[in-house]
C-alpha cells in the first residue's frame, strides 16, 4: 500500500485538482454515468475551473499525496446553499475527489477522516456532506461505509439533479 500524506492546499493545486475531477468524469462517462456531472470535462467549463480555483484558494482545502503526486482533495466549510440547513453547528464537506486511476489507496476515507478531525478540533460534533443520488446509490453507499447516515434528499436544477445529504456524528 502506498503511504499517503496530507498537506494544506493552495491555489497552486488548482490544476492538479481539476485534473483529478477530469479523471473522475472520464471514469463516469466510460461507465455511462453522465447524469452526475455531464459529459463535458471540468477543465473545459470556465465556471467550473473558476469554482475549483476559488475552493483551493479558500484556506480550507486539504490535499492527499502519494509521494509527490496529488491523489485527492478535500474542501470543508459552511454548507452549500442548496442543501437543507443543519439544526446545529457543523463542518460541511463541500468537495471531495480522489484519483480514479489509483483505486484502492484509501484516499477518500483518509480525507473524510481528516474532515472529522478538523470538525473535532473546531469543537463540532456534526460533519455533513451531500452527493449525487444515483439509482444504484453507489456514492451514498461509499459515504455510509465511512460512518455517514443518509438524512434529507433534495433536487437542484429544476429537479434534474438528485442529491442526498448525509451526516456523521462525531464523539
Amino acid at each position: 500500500m502506498t503511504n499517503l500524506t496530507l498537506r494544506a492546499g493552495s491555489v497552486a493545486d488548482a490544476p492538479a485538482v481539476i485534473g483529478l475531477l477530469d479523471n473522475a468524469m472520464r471514469w463516469l462517462i466510460a461507465e455511462g454515468r453522465t447524469d452526475q456531472w455531464g459529459e463535458t470535462l471540468a477543465s473545459n467549463i470556465p465556471s467550473r475551473v473558476a469554482h475549483i480555483t476559488r475552493y483551493t484558494d479558500g484556506g480550507d482545502c486539504h490535499i492527499a499525496l502519494a509521494g509527490t503526486d496529488v491523489v485527492g482533495a478535500l474542501v470543508v466549510g459552511e454548507a452549500i446553499s442548496y442543501v437543507p440547513p443543519a439544526t446545529e453547528p457543523e463542518l460541511y464537506v463541500k468537495f471531495l475527489v480522489a484519483d480514479r486511476s489509483r483505486p484502492g489507496l484509501g484516499v477518500g476515507g483518509l480525507l473524510l477522516d481528516h474532515a472529522a478531525t478538523l470538525a473535532r478540533q473546531r469543537g463540532l460534533s456534526l460533519l455533513r456532506v451531500d452527493c449525487f443520488r444515483s439509482p444504484d446509490r453507489s456514492l451514498i453507499e461509499f459515504y455510509e461505509r465511512h460512518g455517514f447516515t443518509s438524512t434529507e434528499e433534495f433536487t437542484v436544477d429544476d429537479g434534474k439533479w438528485a442529491g442526498q445529504v448525509l451526516e456523521r456524528r462525531l464523539d
